[in-house]
This record gives structure tokens, sequence and C-alpha cells, in this order.
């Protein structure tokens, strides 16, 4: 364990998700695909969809809103913002000015952080170390994500995985011994390529055709992306335990990625946690990026999951190729 000037820890957290659910019968209507073929390889039931007017910035204030409400900290009492999405507002500004400005938290810095589905963890990591090192003392982390406009509906194969949705966490100062203890970040960039929307940045300027095309859409290799899975998320659960000094045995609740049960289930049991220490809220939800770990973080806080003193483990992979774990002491 490496010595803190501070320890850094969750004050709070809040979550946000659209009125408007998407059911798998829903999408039976217009696809060729089965509830059950939906339930029985990725364990979603259904999944959140904005509406038309609701932006990625929106869905983060609203989250932002309830971990701050819960961590009773005020908006100008903020220092940093940093937003993890795949799906910004726009790429200038970035979300986080955009949220920023809607909370009226005129003292924070606030940048974007693109890392994936391993986004809030990397967020969370990053807002530790300024806290730890006493630049700043408190922080809002926010995962936030649209993907159901980032993927082709006609894509059966894709487009049933993924939902809509935010979550937040405010980091503060915490006491000695409590918050987060170890951290796990890495990245494979040479596996991009199975999880990718060519047409969205400057290599490949959006145009009608390539719209029509399909290329300002979500392209993933399943196949490819599954096999990576299965081995980062527990590696670098095991990495984050391992540098916390702690063992599997010691957590009280790991909260992974919710990206496909079957990939859950087999990190817990490499991990040799059993499923009644893992959260999971994939069947409501669908897989929502950024937004997935906080949104479930918050379910579990809310919902009784997590306890004063409790270890939790937070475990994620995503496009990138990227890995995030992290291991902190319930305060």
């Amino acid at each position: 364990m490496i010595a803190k000037t501070n320890w850094a820890g969750f004050l709070g957290t809040g979550s946000f998700a659209p009125d408007q659910v998407w059911t798998n019968k829903d999408l039976e209507k217009f696809l060729d695909t089965s509830d059950e073929w939906i339930r029985t390889r990725t364990g979603i039931g259904a999944r959140h969809v904005a509406p038309k007017g609701m932006n990625t910035s929106d869905m983060a204030t609203e989250a932002a809103k309830r971990a701050l409400e819960m961590a009773k900290v005020k908006p100008e009492e903020l220092d940093m913002i940093i937003v993890c999405t795949l799906t910004p507002d726009t790429t200038i500004p970035s979300t986080a000015c955009i949220v920023q400005d809607n909370l009226g938290a005129v003292r924070a810095a606030a940048f974007d952080l693109y890392a994936g589905c391993s986004g809030f963890v990397y967020g969370s990591v990053t807002a530790a170390q300024f806290i730890e090192n006493g630049i700043y003392d408190k922080i809002l982390v926010i995962g936030a994500e649209v993907l159901t406009r980032v993927i082709n509906w006609k894509d059966r194969n894709t487009c049933v995985l993924f939902g809509d949705g935010a979550g937040a966490a405010v980091l503060g100062k915490v006491q000695e011994g409590y918050g987060i203890y170890g951290v796990d970040m890495g990245a494979d960039g040479s596996g991009g390529k199975y999880l990718t929307i060519p047409a969205s940045g400057v290599a490949m300027i959006p145009t009608d055709k390539l719209r029509e095309e399909g290329w300002t859409y979500a392209h993933m290799d399943g196949r490819e992306v599954y096999k990576f899975a299965v081995k980062a998320m527990p590696g670098t659960a095991e990495r984050a335990l391992e540098r916390s000094g702690m063992t599997s045995d010691q957590v009280d609740l790991l909260i992974p990625h919710q990206a496909n049960i079957r990939i859950i289930q087999s990190a817990a049991k490499r991990l040799h946690i059993p499923m009644e220490k893992v959260f999971v809220n994939i069947e409501k939800y669908a897989n929502t990026s950024g937004a997935s770990i906080p949104i479930a973080m918050d379910e579990a806080n809310r919902g009784g999951r997590i306890h004063h003193d409790d270890i939790v483990l937070l475990a994620g992979f995503g496009a990138g190729l990227t890995w995030a774990g992290l291991v902190a002491k319930w305060f």
C-alpha cells in the first residue's frame, strides 16, 4: 500500500435513467430476435432509452444532483468535475463544462475522460490522486451515456446490448483507513478495432453516405470482446486487491461492469467470490458503458447492500481496449 497524505473515499452517490423503457418484447416488434434469446445469452431484459432532446449532460446533471445531496456538498464547493463518457453532447465544449454550468459549480475545473466502460473507475482513480495529494478536497465523477443514438438498430447482435443512463459519485477526504485502498488500470490499444465507432472523429469525418452505410454506429466483434473481457475483468480486480493488501475473501461486495451476465459469473468464479456478494442489475439497464458501474454502485448503496466498513470492489473493461479495478473501504 502506498503512503498517502490524505485518504480519498466516496462521500455520496447518485444515478438517473430515462423513464422510457424498451423491453426485449418491444425489440421483438422490429428485430428478428426474442426475449429468450437475449436473456439466455446476456442476462438483459430491458434498457432505458433517452427521448429526443435529452442529452448526456442532462442525465449527468441529474445524477450529480443526487450524489451531491447525499454527500451534503454544495456545487460551489466542488473543486473538479470529471465526466466519463463516449457519447458527449459535443466535442467542444466538453460535457463536463456543460454540467459545471448546469450545477453552478463555479469553482470547479472540468474535463471529459474517454476510457469506455472502464471510464468511471479511471475517473475515480484520477480524482483520488488530487485528493490524496492534498491538491483538491471535493471532486465529482460522473459516468453518463446515450448509447442508443450511436448503435445501429438494424444490427440485432449489437443493438440489444445497450441502454442509456448516468451515475455519479462525490469523492473527498475521509478518515484514515477508509476510502480507496488499491487500484489498477490498463489498456491494450491493439484491440481497439474490436469495439469502435469508425466515423466519430477526424480520421473519418461523418457524412450522409457514411451514416447510411452505418459507419457512424458502434461496430463490435462480440467474440473477441468476450474473450478479452473474461480475462481482463477478474485480472484487474486481482491486481487491485493485491495492491490493497487484501484478498477476495475479504470483499463484501463486487460491483462489476454490467455488460453480460456470463462475463460477470465467470469473473466471480475466478475471483472465488460467491454470486450473493456480486451486485447485478444488467436485467434492468443493459450495458450503459461508463454509467454502468456508478449506477450499480448507487443502487447498491441506496438499497442497503453497502454498509460502513464494507470492502467494495469495482471492476470493469471497455473500448480501447481498457480495464480498471478499485478496492475501497466504505466510509
